[in-house]
């Protein structure tokens, strides 16, 4: 059976748009379910490094808070292996942060230690818990901007 001139250009045009539909699929830097744990880790760290430091316990014991780092940090890892395991069956491709600007990635390599770090610092030595609450939402707003940024830059890219 021969398709005629405008059912073979509609094929063709359903085919560029399955293209279209799985590129940008494809262009999705990671699950969304990734992206909220990352999130909460991202806010969860300030407040745990800053229990871990304080001086005097502060809502837990030291060794809680450190607990807590340690087993929430685990939790973390094996999560990003399964979602980078999950990508690389989902799309065939390793998942990959290294294809973003490193104007974008060394800024943010550095940043955010510095925000965690430096909380908990400020933490310790005035003892109020605003910094670390202040630190959680910046970085939780970063780590929110950087996943629009990187799907951005993907979507442009396919």
């Amino acid at each position: 059976m021969r398709l005629t001139p405008e059912q073979a250009r509609s094929a063709l045009a359903d085919t560029e748009h399955v293209r279209a539909s799985a590129a940008k699929l494809s262009a999705t830097p990671w699950p969304n379910w990734f992206f909220l744990t990352l999130t909460l880790y991202t806010a969860a760290l300030p407040l745990t490094y800053g229990g871990a430091v304080a001086d005097s316990e502060w809502l837990l014991p030291g060794p809680a808070w450190m607990g807590i780092l340690l087993g929430i940090t685990a939790v973390y890892g094996a999560l990003f292996a399964g979602a980078a395991k999950a990508w690389r069956e989902k799309t065939g491709v390793a998942l990959r942060l290294d294809v973003l600007p490193r104007r974008a990635t060394v800024p943010l390599a550095i940043g955010l230690p510095a925000l965690w770090v430096g909380a908990a610092c400020a933490f310790r030595l005035t003892g109020w818990p605003g910094w670390l609450i202040a630190a959680s939402f910046l970085g939780a707003a970063v780590s929110v901007g950087f996943h629009l940024a990187f799907v951005r830059l993907h979507r442009k890219s396919a």
